[in-house]
């Protein structure tokens, strides 16, 4: 119980209480219990299944973490870096966390990789990427001067419009097709749009890594130039981007999400809406047998930002109260309403789905550190997708799209955007 006040930011000292009362080792292992269906697609936590040992699981984590911030652990050791950066931070143990207790394992784990690159002890891995976004404003070092070449020379932008539709890295560079479905989206929907002439990366890979520092600066730029432009809705096909703008940047700068100047919205959420007021048609069928993916960054961990200072009480109870983001208001159900208004589309669900569902393996800096973690998490989340019986797995994510389509699985994978266009 701590008698000193806490601010739950980015300070790993703040969650001693956290790492010192985490009882229920099962709840951090295996999905909610009402979902599981066997022992097979049953576990949450990529890292914790693929290693076999607690350490790589929250329970050994909030161990380690306790022992760190009483002095009984060193911080220099290849071993405990292992530990903290093999971790694709995908929020499950977070939603695990907040079940029926309130510990906040997402911002302590985040805390703690801050804390190592303070100190020194992050992945030499993580360097190139870093490196190429605040060399060349991407994250595969391209000339930033074809940042919007991939926008089709059939759809016009309005330079007064007041949505900005931000494509991201991999939307710009990587992944055309799905800026390309995404502008294709929005012209049929007689959404007005442009583009940033010189669009940032968002700076989620310097985030996730534990660079506070680098991406406090980057968040600050990017919130200026929007803020500048005069923009009332961001746009993004890209979930990390999307929960960077709408979650990252107020966490790291200290304010809540309605204070941004602008809204932020992914494109599943403006075009659910504009499907049901009729001004977006989807006329063409697009036959095949589905399941979705759901983001983590869109779906558990997209919940907007609220700053909490105060005290944890007898029994760790928040004092003034404390709203918890708890993983189950992310943008879930718009992308499934999407896919069943497509005629032809059959939509099944994974065992693991919601905020159950089990990460792709793309995210957090795992593939530049760990590949093989990150390979082996796609390929069981397309075992997954088979067991499912489909042909084809959507996701709303260049990041998971990219992750599925180098599993060495014979399904087919679309981004969501894609489908949509076939449809119109």
């Amino acid at each position: 119980m701590s008698e000193e006040k806490l601010e739950l930011g980015l300070n790993l000292d703040d969650y001693q209480y956290d790492a010192r009362h985490w009882p229920a080792q099962g709840h951090g292992r295996w999905i909610d219990y009402n979902y599981i269906q066997g022992i097979d697609f049953s576990w949450r936590c990529p890292s914790w299944q693929n290693q076999g040992f607690d350490a790589f699981g929250i329970a050994g984590k909030c161990d380690i973490v306790d022992h760190l911030l009483r002095g009984k652990l060193d911080y220099a050791s290849p071993t405990l870096r292992d530990v903290v950066f093999r971790d694709l931070l995908c929020g499950s143990c977070d939603v695990a966390g907040k079940r029926n207790l309130d510990f906040e394992f997402q911002m302590m784990l985040e805390s703690l990789r801050v804390r190592m690159v303070e100190k020194g002890f992050a992945p030499p891995e993580h360097a190139g990427v870093t490196n190429c976004i605040m060399d060349s404003g991407n994250r595969f070092g391209k000339p930033q001067i074809d940042r919007n070449k991939w926008l089709p020379k059939s759809i016009k932008t309005s330079a007064s419009a007041d949505t900005i539709y931000f494509a991201g890295c991999r939307g710009a560079f990587a992944d055309r097709a799905i800026s390309q479905s995404t502008a294709k989206i929005m012209a049929a929907a007689d959404a007005p749009f442009r583009l940033l002439e010189n669009e940032p990366c968002c700076g989620h890979f310097v985030f996730i890594t534990g660079q506070l520092a680098r991406a406090k600066k980057i968040a600050q730029e990017n919130l200026n130039l929007i803020r500048k432009s005069g923009a009332k809705t961001v746009v993004f096909s890209c979930a990390e981007c999307y929960k960077t703008f709408k979650v990252d940047y107020p966490k790291m700068l200290n304010f809540p999400t309605s204070e941004l100047g602008f809204d932020v919205k992914h494109i599943t959420e403006l075009a659910d809406q504009w499907l049901k007021e009729g001004k977006l048609k989807l006329k063409n069928r697009v036959d095949l047998k589905i399941t979705y993916h759901d983001p983590c960054n869109l779906g558990r961990m997209s919940e907007p930002w609220l700053p909490w200072a105060g005290k944890r009480g007898k029994w760790g109870v928040y004092e003034p109260p404390k709203i918890l983001r708890r993983g189950v208001h992310g943008i879930y159900e718009p992308p499934r309403n999407l896919l069943r208004a497509i005629k032809g589309i059959e939509l099944t669900e994974m065992v693991r789905h919601h905020e159950n569902a089990f990460c792709c393996g793309s995210d957090a800096g795992v593939p530049e550190a760990y590949p093989d973690l990150a390979r082996w998490t796609a390929a069981e989340r397309m075992r997954e997708a088979a067991h499912a019986g489909v042909e084809a797995v959507a996701s709303a994510c260049p990041a998971c799209k990219s992750a599925f389509s180098g599993a060495g699985n014979e399904l087919k994978v679309f981004d969501i955007t894609e489908l949509m266009a076939k449809a119109i």
